[in-house]
């Protein structure tokens, strides 16, 4: 999951190049003209092969004798690489890709939440209840503060896989969020704190149930929100997990 930070026109011309594969702008098949690339992002020929490198490495491209560079097919795209899903997440709502996170958070969430119970250290409990507090504070960020609060429950495993997992899962937030912004829904600080309380009193069946209930709920507001979007990208209503 290397996280590729953006730097100088390195950085642009991968970002570039990766939200036009991304979109369909470039779509899976498309053989790359290099020339005409370099000309309208107005870099040298080996600054865009060196971008071409690192996509390469993501699964975006691939090269063949005869045949040139050419984007490959979704499914050989690293979707667990942070910067794929970051550059996916900057783009429009894709509402398959928020089905699939759905999914993949019914399946992680509620065991992460069971395991924290178990290893969670008073510094971990601590973490989790300012982040809660945040939440609670209506001046503050709470779209982040729920990050923080994630973020901190799959710090509390001890797992280092798992935690990695939460920074892919983020970013895959951060386009839900899009979504759901400024739109009516529930407090969610209530769902959220009855999976603290479970944790710190270590009962793990409790948090692994008070997750799941969490997560019903957030995705039933999802879809409620999504369905009634005026925006067609968010047309689709995604499938309920649980």
């Amino acid at each position: 999951m290397a996280d590729y930070q953006l730097r100088g026109v390195h950085g642009q011309t991968v970002a570039a190049l990766a939200g036009r594969i991304l979109s369909g702008d470039l779509p899976e098949g498309a053989t790359l003209d290099l020339m005409a690339l370099r000309e309208e992002l107005d870099v040298s020929l080996t600054a865009l092969r060196e971008a071409l490198k690192v996509l390469s490495a993501k699964g975006l491209v691939d090269a063949r004798q005869k045949r040139g560079t050419f984007v490959r097919p979704k499914a050989f795209w690293n979707m667990f690489d942070v910067d794929v899903m970051r550059w996916r997440s900057a783009g429009p709502p894709d509402m398959d890709l928020l089905e699939n996170l759905t999914e993949v958070r019914s399946v992680i969430e509620p065991a992460a939440a069971r395991m924290a119970a178990e290893r969670a250290t008073e510094d971990d409990l601590s973490d989790m209840t300012a982040a809660l507090d945040r939440m609670a504070d209506a001046s503050d960020d709470a779209v982040e503060a729920d990050l923080e609060f994630h973020r901190a429950l799959f710090g509390a495993t001890h797992n280092q896989l798992l935690m990695e997992m939460q920074r892919v899962l983020a970013n895959g937030l951060a386009m839900r969020d899009k979504v759901v912004h400024g739109a009516e829904a529930d407090d969610p600080v209530p769902s959220h704190r009855k999976v603290l309380d479970a944790i710190r009193e270590r009962d793990a069946v409790g948090a692994e149930r008070a997750m799941r209930d969490l997560l019903d709920k957030a995705n039933a507001d999802f879809a409620r929100i999504a369905e009634g979007s005026p925006d067609e990208s968010t047309a689709k209503k995604p499938r309920r997990a649980g």
